[in-house]
C-alpha cells in the first residue's frame, strides 16, 4: 500500500491556469501534426499532456475548441511577424527580405505548426476559414499600407501587389520545405527577396518621379 509521501508524489503537479492552457495547447499541437485533426482524439491529447480528460476539458470544452484556439495563437503570430517587418525599417528591400524572412521561419519552425494554419483537415469548417483567411488578410493589409504611403497607388492595387508579394513568400516556403530544403535557408530567403524587390522596386516612391527610359544605343 502506497505511503502519503507516495500518493503526493503520483498526483499531477498543479498548475497555474495560464500555465496548464499552455501546456495543453503545446500537447495538442502535437498531436494535430502528427495525426491532423480528424484523426486526434482528446485521449490522445490529455495523454500526451499528462493529464486526465477532466483537466484537459476544464479548460476546453471540445477538440474545435481546442483545435481553434491554437489557429489564432499561430494566426496572430503571423499577422504580428508581417507589421513588425513593415515597422522594422524605412529601407524597403529591408522590409521586403524581413516578410520574405517570416514565411521562411514559419514554415521551417521545429514545431510544423504552419501544417495547421496551411495543410488543415477542416478547411472546410467555417470557423477555421474565417482565421486563416482572416491571417491571410491581416498579413496582406500589413504590406498594403506601407506600399500605399510610399508610393501612392490606391488601396485596390497595393493591396495585389501585396497579396503578390505575401503568395510569392508563402508558396516559395513551402516548396522549399517539401523539397528537402535542398538550397541554405539563408540562400533561398535571399532569392525569393531579390526576385520579389526587383518587382516592386520598379514603382517609385510617390516623392520621386518615375525614372525616365533609357534610350536604345545607336547600332553604327
Amino acid at each position: 500500500m502506497p505511503s502519503a509521501s507516495d500518493t503526493q508524489a503520483m498526483r499531477p503537479t498543479r498548475l497555474p491556469r495560464s500555465a496548464r492552457r499552455k501546456q495543453l495547447l503545446e500537447a495538442a499541437q502535437e498531436v494535430f501534426v502528427a495525426q491532423g485533426y480528424h484523426a486526434a482524439a482528446m485521449d490522445d491529447i490529455a495523454e500526451r499532456a499528462g493529464v486526465s480528460k477532466p483537466v484537459l476539458y476544464q479548460h476546453f470544452p471540445g477538440k474545435l475548441e481546442l483545435y481553434l484556439a491554437l489557429l489564432d495563437t499561430h494566426c496572430d503570430a503571423i499577422i504580428e511577424r508581417m507589421r513588425t517587418a513593415m515597422s522594422s525599417s524605412t529601407d524597403n528591400k529591408v522590409r521586403v527580405e524581413a516578410a520574405t524572412r517570416a514565411y521562411f521561419d514559419f514554415i521551417d519552425h521545429e514545431s510544423e505548426a504552419f501544417r495547421l494554419v496551411y495543410e488543415s483537415d477542416l478547411r472546410h469548417e467555417p470557423a477555421v476559414r474565417e482565421r486563416v483567411e482572416r491571417m491571410e488578410r491581416g498579413c496582406i493589409e500589413a504590406i498594403t499600407e506601407t506600399i500605399m504611403a510610399d508610393t501612392g497607388l490606391g488601396r485596390e492595387r497595393a493591396e495585389l501587389l501585396a497579396a503578390g508579394l505575401c503568395g510569392a513568400a508563402e508558396v516559395a516556403a513551402r516548396f522549399w520545405l517539401a523539397g528537402g530544403r535542398r538550397v541554405p535557408k539563408e540562400d533561398a530567403e535571399a532569392l525569393l527577396s531579390a526576385l520579389s524587390w526587383r518587382g516592386i522596386s520598379s514603382f517609385p516612391l510617390q516623392d520621386q518621379p518615375p525614372a525616365k527610359p533609357q534610350r536604345a544605343p545607336e547600332i553604327s
